[in-house]
């Protein structure tokens, strides 16, 4: 048995598929299926079997996860430790959703750097809605960005709000679509395809088809297809005020829009966080971090611009 193999276990558990946890671990599904078959063999039990619903824990597995659990966490604790008695800077890593990932998450960590007394070494994820609590609790990311987490009892994690935002369609030119809304061409960004997003819940409760959808790889993107006049997009009206006020983009008048919905900041229990984590869940707080999620256009210096690393798959 070794703590590879319990990390694969307990990720596979919490996130219900070998896909997912290879992508949280950064190897392929083959090495994270080994580690099961390992495991498996140690112990002499199946530990999770696959069922028309998902993956489902033997008694064994369920009486297994909370220990591997409190493993992994030691595991975790144990390489902070050699870091810091080697004097190495704290680790700080983050993960998003896409759409914070991609226009806030830059500006708002590098203001943080600046303010931070100590030597810190911050990474960039995005990762699935689902997976916030999951990544948090094993210790794989720090602090995480996106809707609130609802949090497992055994789970020492709490999801806290720190920024509200308001949802809406916008399109092209002046004219809304023709139809009912379920059938115009809708144009996302990767959080379209992750079912516990706000857009895909938004999708969901218009009953839009999936031939009515199109992902491209950013936000951005989608935003630009839309004011070419390919379709409508959801997007965070904060963040497309510039566009509405040049003509660039207009808003889609559609019952029951604008939707107000918040960000979350997902970090381990007050007691259990880095010196790092804990700083920066207060600098959420002041108002220039506000300011930056209100209006983060401004950008980073070249010499500190690193793109999010894409930590999961989009099923």
């Amino acid at each position: 048995m070794t703590l590879t193999q319990l990390n694969a276990f307990v990720l596979v558990a919490r996130l219900g598929s070998v896909r997912a946890a290879a992508a949280a671990l950064g190897v392929s599904e083959s090495a994270v299926s080994q580690a099961l078959t390992a495991l498996r063999q140690d112990l002499g039990d199946q530990l999770i079997t696959r069922s028309q619903v998902g993956m489902t824990l033997t008694p064994g597995g369920t009486r297994l996860l909370g220990t591997a659990s409190q493993i992994v966490v030691l595991g975790a604790e144990a390489h902070a430790a050699v870091r810091a008695a080697q004097g190495a800077p704290e680790q700080l890593r983050i993960v998003a959703t896409s759409t914070f990932a991609e226009f806030v998450a830059g500006p708002l960590m590098e203001a943080f750097r600046r303010r931070f007394a100590g030597a810190v070494e911050i990474t960039t994820g995005v990762a699935a809605a689902g997976e916030l609590g999951v990544l948090i609790a094993n210790r794989l990311a720090d602090v995480a960005f996106g809707p609130g987490v609802t949090v497992e009892h055994e789970l020492p994690i709490v999801s806290e709000p720190i920024f509200k935002y308001r949802l809406v369609v916008v399109t092209g030119g002046q004219g809304r679509p023709r139809g009912p809304a379920r059938q115009w061409r809708w144009l996302v960004d990767p959080s379209g395809t992750d079912p516990d997003s706000e857009t895909a819940g938004l999708l969901r409760r218009l009953g839009v088809a999936e031939s009515n959808i199109g992902v491209f790889q950013s936000q951005t993107a989608a935003l630009v297809a839309a004011a070419d006049g390919a379709g409508v997009a959801p997007a965070i009206e904060h963040l497309v005020s510039h566009q509405l006020r040049r003509g660039g983009l207009s808003l889609v008048d559609l019952p029951g829009f604008p939707v107000e919905e918040c960000w979350y900041a997902t970090l381990l229990e007050r007691e259990r966080r880095s010196t790092a984590a804990s700083a920066l869940r207060r600098f959420l707080g002041t108002p220039e971090a506000m300011q930056l999620m209100r209006s983060p256009a401004a950008g980073v210096p070249p010499s500190r611009f690193k793109p999010p690393v894409y930590v999961t798959i989009w099923s």
